[in-house]
């Protein structure tokens, strides 16, 4: 089995009800991050599929930044959770 070299993901749209536009950005950086790192498990590697849509359900969020951040990662696990099944 040959090791996958590119991943090209293209997210469309995301939708940020509740998210301060100051914090946007700290949530896209934390998504992708952390997005990068779960799509870069060999056991997602295998995966060849399309999946139109994901519905994550409410997440909590902490106020700030680092609140942000930390939703962008809890939203790229569940992204990547979605995608194993």
């Amino acid at each position: 089995m040959g090791f996958v070299k590119r991943v090209d993901v293209r997210i469309d749209r995301v939708v940020l009800h509740g998210v301060d536009p100051a914090d946007r950005r700290a949530l896209v950086n934390g998504l992708t991050g952390e997005l990068s790192r779960a799509l870069s498990d060999t056991a997602l590697q295998a995966i060849s599929q399309r999946t139109p849509v994901l519905r994550l359900g409410k997440m909590p969020m902490e106020a700030g930044q680092t609140g942000a951040r930390k939703l962008g990662g809890s939203v790229a696990r569940a992204i990547a959770k979605g995608i194993k099944r």
